[in-house]
């Protein structure tokens, strides 16, 4: 079994080999004349202005966890929704076994979109 994966592991390796020969070439061949301008952080063609350790407000981070929920609820979905005729020719008992779960995983998800607007995590000052 471990001799199927043999090939795999060869490209894997010509891969990575082929990767760190020609970073360490560019870093060995490319240009060196380093200056102030270069050396200077750049922040979307603007100057970076204060320090780079600003606080973030919580709400930046409500909001980004809800992203990521809502994205993780759609590649759950996705799978569901495809086979869902499956089910239905499964009967019954199969569709309202899926349907119940998958209505439990919708409604926990409904009420921590209901709790996170009832405490102004999509609200924009």
């Amino acid at each position: 079994m471990f001799a199927d994966f043999i090939p795999l592991f060869v490209i894997i390796a010509i891969a990575l080999g082929l990767a760190l020969t020609l970073l360490a070439a560019a870093s060995w061949i490319g240009p060196k004349r380093p200056n102030k301008i270069k050396r200077t952080p750049y922040e979307s063609g603007m100057d970076p202005i204060g320090s780079a350790r600003e606080r973030y407000s919580v709400k930046f981070y409500l909001v980004a966890m809800i992203f990521i929920v809502f994205d993780v609820e759609v590649v759950f979905m996705y799978p569901w929704a495809v086979s869902f005729h499956d089910f239905i020719d499964a009967g019954l008992v199969a569709t309202v076994g899926v349907m119940t779960v998958v209505g439990l995983f919708v409604g926990i998800l409904t009420l921590g979109l209901v709790y996170d607007i009832k405490k102004g995590g999509l609200e924009f000052d």
